[in-house]
C-alpha cells in the first residue's frame, strides 16, 4: 500500500496522517553515546569498571577514541529521520589532559560542542558516578566517608556547570541527569542514614543556581543493580519525593523497575506532581539488562501514554541500552527508529473514538477498536516519513547497516 492509500485508510477513522507526521518531526530522541564503546569512556586518568554497569559481548568495531565515536554517530544519525540529540556522559571528555572527575571543566568537552553544532545536534549531559576507584564500594553520594562524598559532590557541581555552559552555547536546555549506583549487596541496618547522606549530598550539589533555560536537572531511580541487590539508596520512592520537593525532573528508566511493572502506567501518576519527566527507554530482560528496544507492547504503551496524556512537551525521551553482541551502530539506529515508530502509531491512533468508548463505559467497542487499529497501514506512513527525510527503509536500510559494520569491523 502506498502513502496516499494509507492516508485515506486513516482518514476513515478521523485521523490526519499529515498532522501526525508534522508532530513526529518535532520530537527529538536523545541518543546515548555509551552504546558506541560499551560504556568505557575516554578518560586518560586511572579508572576502573564497576558501579553495576556491565556490557555483554565483544562485537568487532568498538569505538576507541572520540573521533571514532563521532564518525559512528554521524553514520547512525544519517540512518534516522528527524533531528535528534546526543546524551553525553562526563567520562567521555575529549582532551589530552588527565583531570580527575572533580577537576573536569567545560573546555574538556568543547570538541563535542563544536561537533554537535556542525551536525545540527543538541547535547544532553550526565555526571559519571561509576567506573572510578572512589566508587568501588558502590557508594558515592551516600558514602559514610565525608571526603568521598565531597569528591562526588564536586564532580556533580562541575557537571552542572558544564551542562549549563553547553546549554548557553547551543541556545537551549540541556538535561543533566543524575544517577548514582549507591546501595548494599546484603541487608543494611541503617537505610535512613544512607538516605540522609544522599539527600544532603544532592542538596549541596544542586545548590548553585543556573539559568533554567539552559539546565534541567533530573534524578534517576533504580530498583536494584549488580552489587546492590538488597537495597538501592536512590529508590523510586526516594527520588519521587526528592523531585517533588526540589522541583527537579524525574527520570524513569524502563529497566529500573520490577520486570512485571508497567512503567508507562507511572507517567501520568508522577505527572500530577512532577512538572518535567525524563524517560530512559530500554528493554529489560529479567533485570536491568539494557537490551536494544523492540517495537513491542511496552514501547507502544509508553508512546501512547505520552501522546494521549498530552505529555510530549513535558517529557524528554532518551535511550539507555548497551549491547555489544551486535553492531553497535545498528543498535542505535534500530532503537531510535523503533521509538519513533511507536510514537507515530500513537499519533495515528483514533483518540476521539477510543476516548468516547471508554468514557461511555463501552469496553467492548474500545477493545474492538484497539484490535482493528493494529491492522491499519502504519508502515506506509512510516516509509513516507523516512522518504521525506531521505532515510532508507527495508532492504536498503539493512544493506546500509551491514555495509557500515563491515568497515568498522577492521578496527583493532
Amino acid at each position: 500500500m502506498n502513502y496516499e492509500q494509507a492516508r485515506e485508510a486513516f482518514a476513515e477513522w478521523g485521523v490526519d496522517t499529515e498532522a501526525a507526521l508534522a508532530i513526529l518531526s518535532t520530537i527529538p530522541i536523545s541518543m546515548h553515546c555509551w552504546q558506541g564503546d560499551d560504556v568505557r569512556g575516554f578518560e586518560r586518568a586511572s579508572g576502573c569498571s564497576g558501579g553495576g554497569i556491565q556490557s555483554t559481548g565483544n562485537h568487532p568495531g568498538r569505538a576507541r577514541t572520540p573521533d571514532e565515536l563521532r564518525v559512528d554517530l554521524e553514520f547512525a544519525y544519517s540512518m534516522i529521520p528527524g533531528k535528534h540529540r546526543l546524551n553525553l556522559h562526563a567520562f567521555y571528555l575529549d582532551t589530552e589532559e588527565t583531570p580527575d572527575r572533580d577537576e573536569i571543566e567545560y573546555r574538556h568537552f568543547e570538541p563535542w560542542v563544536e561537533w554537535a553544532a556542525e551536525q545540527g545536534l543538541k547535547l544532553d549531559f550526565n555526571p559519571t558516578f561509576f567506573s572510578h576507584p572512589k566508587a568501588d564500594d558502590n557508594l558515592t553520594l551516600s558514602h559514610p566517608d565525608q571526603s568521598i562524598r565531597d569528591f562526588w559532590v564536586e564532580h556533580g557541581k562541575r557537571c552542572r556547570e558544564i551542562a549549563a555552559r553547553i546549554g548557553a552555547e547551543q541556545g537551549g536546555e540541556v538535561v543533566n541527569n543524575i544517577w548514582v549506583p549507591d546501595g548494599s549487596k546484603d541487608n543494611p541496618v541503617d537505610r535512613m542514614g544512607a538516605r540522609h547522606r544522599l539527600e544532603a549530598s544532592l542538596d549541596a550539589m544542586l545548590a548553585p543556581q543556573h539559568d533554567k533555560a539552559h539546565l534541567l536537572d533530573a534524578v534517576e531511580c533504580k530498583l536494584f543493580g549488580i552489587g546492590v541487590e538488597a537495597m538501592t539508596v536512590g529508590s523510586h520512592e526516594f527520588y519521587l519525593g526528592y523531585a517533588i520537593r526540589n522541583q527537579t525532573a524525574l527520570c524513569l528508566d524502563m529497566g529500573h523497575f520490577h520486570p512485571t511493572e508497567n512503567v508507562a502506567d507511572k507517567l501520568t501518576a508522577v505527572a500530577l506532581s512532577v512538572q518535567d519527566i525524563l524517560l530512559h527507554v530500554s528493554r529489560p530482560m529479567r533485570w536491568d539488562s539494557d537490551h536494544v528496544i523492540l517495537l513491542d507492547d511496552s514501547i507502544r504503551m509508553m508512546a501512547q501514554e505520552i501522546v494521549f496524556a498530552d505529555l510530549l512537551a513535558r517529557t524528554r525521551i532518551g535511550l539507555d541500552f548497551f549491547d555489544a553482541t551486535i553492531s553497535r551502530t545498528a543498535a542505535w539506529v534500530i532503537g531510535v527508529r523503533n521509538m519513533q515508530k511507536a510514537l507515530l502509531e500513537a499519533l495515528l491512533a483514533p483518540q476521539t473514538v477510543l476516548r468516547a468508548a471508554e468514557t461511555g463505559l463501552d469496553f467492548t467497542t474500545r477493545l474492538m477498536l484497539t484490535e482493528e487499529f493494529k491492522s491499519l497501514p502504519h508502515g506506509a506512513v512510516w516509509s513516507e516519513f523516512c522518504a521525506r527525510s531521505e532515510r532508507p527503509t527495508g532492504i536498503q536500510l539493512i544493506e546500509s547497516l551491514n555495509g557500515y559494520q563491515r568497515t568498522v569491523a577492521q578496527r583493532h
